[in-house]
Formats: structure tokens, sequence, C-alpha cells
């Protein structure tokens, strides 16, 4: 292949575009820091953590956001609940109802009266059959009865497992939710997650995971919706809804992993072979694995940690001393105003809800315990044996000769950054925003000054890129708390053929338009191929893998 029929970008990490050299590359000479791992843990009782553990996070589920009550309320039926992209483990269901299912689906399909009945729902949520929603026996009485009182948690699943579509495949009018047997690891591209934050009975207890507007940054809010769309303390729950309850605001299968006030929603990664992959989040800020799973439960799955002296210390190191007070204050309002009782049974006190260890004080804001708490140590040992032992799902029958043509384009063009074998372990290294989009042109927020007494972060500025979404993941959050630069992690390059939209902030639609030089040089991930052929060609070794 000519290197006159491909356009790309200066795509190596110093910017140098050295295509013509990289014929028989098999990936970046310099694979970046090799990060240290929990290892040891027992991949049997990883999988029990990452299917059902919650560490108390129900507490926040069922009474600060009150999704139980909110699905209660909407009525919503087994065929809602897989158009919203959840998904039934069918194992977990009882003969009695697996027979009732597989009769009516086979009599009428998705639209007879078991599916479309709102008691129906309760029924999987009790049985632990939608995945990722667990429900915990918290009042004590042998069962599990959502209506008695018991309590729905939210585990890693939620976001990171699909089923094998064996009883009722996903199609369009049901949305990317499915019926079948778990399979773990997988993303699921249709999970509507802000969809279900404003299915919850009280969507602002999720608030410092949406997009916000800060006095301290002038009023402005910074994501996808239209900036006077941002929250703030005195925002209704119509005004929640109708920024998470928008695929356009919140698009289907992403989540917002910062506290930070940014609406900055990135695709869920796949959690599979987590072995290859390192380091954590799409800004690469994290080293550890175990440190972002931690991250996930004492923060993410129960933002009230945010609102006790230890969670206001890391808002204030993130988003810089105003804005961070700013942030937690508006919070703890909101979780006042909207009645939120906590452990000791008091309006606003007594967080956060989870069942977790408050660590040394010299370890309080660290990678390692952001908000000073950490889940039980054995439990993400085991969490990390289970994810690195989840092998990524067979490809789909390729065209072998367009496939192996594409793989010699892949080694010319994409070897500055990626590795041409995938069992490799992916380049470790942060691809500077600046390469990856060449078109960045950032503007200063706000600084952040050490603040006395409060543990140094070493970041940079809090800068934005007001005509772009794609920095945005980065505004806040980027790897320089751990010394790198600010720009984006490696992702696995694994199951590609599921994906249909692509880089991490959902923005392009298909692999061939990813690879068409339509989307201009300026554009994020600028690597290009000019024939439609070869184009082609590339593709088609990308499904492969």
């Amino acid at each position: 292949m000519a290197a006159s029929q491909v356009s790309c970008s200066k795509s190596s990490r110093d910017g140098n575009d050295s295509t013509s050299q990289n014929q028989t590359k098999s990936g970046p000479a310099d694979q970046g820091p090799d990060f240290p791992r929990l290892t040891g843990g027992d991949k049997a009782l990883g999988e029990k953590v990452f299917r059902f553990e919650t560490f108390g996070n129900e507490g926040f589920w069922t009474d600060a956001a009150r999704l139980p009550a909110g699905i209660v309320a909407a009525k919503l039926t087994p065929v809602q609940a897989l158009q919203a992209g959840l998904s039934v483990n069918v194992d977990a269901l009882d003969a009695a109802t697996k027979t009732a299912v597989a009769n009516e689906l086979a009599s009428q399909g998705t639209s007879g009266p078991l599916l479309n009945d709102p008691a129906t729902t309760l029924a999987l949520i009790n049985a632990n059959a939608v995945i990722g929603v667990v429900v915990k026996d918290t009042n004590g009485d042998g069962k599990l009865d959502v209506a008695s009182g018991d309590k729905v948690g939210v585990s890693c699943a939620l976001c990171h497992a699909i089923t094998d579509g064996s009883v009722v495949k996903s199609p369009n009018n049901l949305g990317g939710g499915s019926i079948g047997k778990q399979v773990d690891g997988l993303t699921p591209h249709n999970l509507n997650v802000g969809g279900i934050f404003a299915l919850s009975a009280n969507t602002r207890a999720f608030f410092p995971l949406l997009q916000v507007k800060l006095a301290a940054f002038g009023n402005k809010s910074i994501g996808r919706a239209p900036p006077e769309m941002g929250l703030t303390a005195t925002s209704t729950e119509a005004d929640a809804d109708a920024l998470t309850g928008n695929p356009a605001f919140y698009p289907l299968g992403t989540f917002d992993d910062a506290p930070d006030g940014t609406g900055a929603q990135q695709h869920i990664a796949p959690f599979f072979r987590t072995d290859l992959a390192a380091p954590w989040g799409t800004p690469g800020d994290i080293a550890r694995l175990e440190n972002f799973d931690n991250l996930v439960y004492t923060v993410l799955l129960d933002p009230t940690s945010l609102v006790t002296p230890e969670g206001r210390a890391f808002l204030r190191a993130l988003l810089g001393v105003d804005a961070g007070n700013e942030l937690a204050d508006s919070y703890l309002t909101i979780l006042k105003d909207t009645q939120v009782k906590g452990k000791g049974g008091v309006v606003g006190e007594g967080f956060p809800f989870l069942n977790v260890t408050m660590v040394s004080a010299d370890k309080v804001g660290t990678e390692e315990a952001p908000v000073g708490l950490r889940v039980d140590e054995d439990a993400l040992r085991n969490l990390n044996a289970y994810t690195d032992s989840l092998q990524a799902p067979p490809p789909p029958k390729v065209d072998a000769a367009k496939a192996s043509r594409g793989k010699e384009q892949f080694t010319a063009l994409c070897t500055n950054c990626h590795n041409v074998d995938q069992n490799r372990r992916v380049p470790a290294f942060i691809v500077p925003m600046q390469t990856i989009f060449p078109g960045y042109s950032p503007v200063v927020i706000e600084t952040r000054p050490a603040e006395a007494g409060v543990r140094p972060i070493a970041f940079d500025p809090i800068q934005n890129d007001p005509n772009s979404i794609f920095d945005d993941k980065t505004v806040v959050v980027d790897a320089s708390r751990r010394g790198a630069v600010r720009g984006s992690a490696m992702p696995l390059l694994f199951d590609l053929a599921r994906k249909d939209r692509f880089l991490h902030d959902s923005s392009v639609v298909g692999l061939t338009s990813l690879l068409d030089p339509a989307r201009g040089d300026k554009a994020p991930h600028s690597i290009y191929v000019s024939d439609a052929t070869q184009r082609e060609d590339l593709v088609e070794f990308l499904k492969s893998l």
C-alpha cells in the first residue's frame, strides 16, 4: 500500500508522522510503564463480587436516589426495562417462571401479558435476575422482597455484563436489553444509564455526577446539554430528568465516572482481560485496577461520600477550593431538601451509606482512597482475579483476505499507539490531547493551587475547549494527578464488531466513519484511509480482533 493512498495525522506521541517507517512495526517501541496490581485472588469469589456486591450502596439507591420507588411509580414493565437496556439472567429464574416466559414468548412474543406487567418487573428484581440490580435482605426476614422493605443496590455487572440473548435477543424495538444466560465483561452498548437515573424518584441525588453550573466557573456548565441547562442546588426534579433522560445529552452506553460537575459521559469500557490494560479511566488518571474499582464503589455508586470532610477535601483538590466547596455545599443542600436520611436516620447526616473502612489520615486523598474510604481488600483482589480471567468474545466471521490486507494497513497506520497483537498488554502511555485531537484549542478556567492541610495533587490547570465535547472528560480530571500528561489512555481493541459508536465520547458512528477523511484533519483521532476499499479492509481487520 503506497503511503500516498493514506491520509493520516501526526499520530505518534511526539507528533511525528512515521507512516512509512511503520510497515514492519508490531507496536510502539516504548510500551509505557508496567503498573503493579493486586494478585492472588479467587476468581470464583470475584464473580460474586462482580455480580452481587454492593458494599452497602443499596442505602443510596433506595433511600437517596429512590430507584425502587421510581420503578413502582412508573409502573415499569419488563419490556420497558429491556428498552432501557437492562437485561435479565434467565438462570436466576425459578423453573415455573422460566416455563411461563418461554410459553408466552412462543405464542405471543414480547407482546404477551407477563412481559408487560409491572408486577413481573418486581418479581424479576426480587429474584436478582435483573443484571446489576441487586436486592439485599435489609429487613432480615430471610427473603428478598422490595415491597416488604428490602433495598436495591447496584453492582459492577450493571454496566459490564450482557446476556447471550438465548431467550429474548435485543431487537430494535426493545433497545439494548436481552434475556438469556449472563455474560460478564462485555459492554451493554445500549444501556440507558441516564434514563435509569431519570427513572429514580430523586434524580437530583446524582448531582455531582451530572452537568452542573458553578458560580466559581462563571455560572457556566460544561457538557453535551446547552450550558443553560446545567443544574444548580435549586434545580427541580424535572430539570434533572430533562438532562439525564434525553439520550442527546446522556447517550446510550455511556456513564460519567468523575464527580467533577461536567457532563462528560464516556462510552462504557469492556471489563474482560483487565490484565492487559492500565492505566484506568479515559484520561488514564488511575494507575491500578483495584484503585479504580474502589473509586467506583466509594464515590460513583454512593456519591454522598462527597459531603464528608474527606470527600470535601477531595473536591477542593479536584476543582479548586471555591468550586469544590460549592459543589459539596450544593449537593448537601439537595440531600437536605429532598429529605435524604443517612445511616442514623437524620436528614442530611450519616453519609455515606457504605459499609467500608476509613483509611489512615496519610492515605486520604490518594489514588488508593480519594475520599478516605476503602472497600474490603480481599474483595478487590478477588474482583481483579475474576475480571482478569474473563475472555473477549469470539469475533464474527470475517472475510479473511480483506482482514489480512487490513492488518497490513493497521501495521502501517496504527502502531505508533496500538499493538498489532491484542494479546499483548495495551500500551500504558497517555496520548497527549494535542496529538489525539489536532484541533484542540483550550481556554484555562481555573488553576488549582495547593490548599493548606489538604494532600497536594499534581493537577494541570482546569481548561476546556468550548467548541468540542471530546476533551470534556479531561477538563477537570487528567493524568497529571499522577505526573503524566493530559490526554487519552489506550483502549482494548477487542469486541469492536458489536460496537457501533466510537471514541470515548461516542461521537463517531461506525468504524467506517471513524477512518473516513471526511471527518477532517483537525478532528479527534484523525487517522484516515482515503481509499474506500482499503478503508473497508481495515474495518474488517478491526472487527476480527
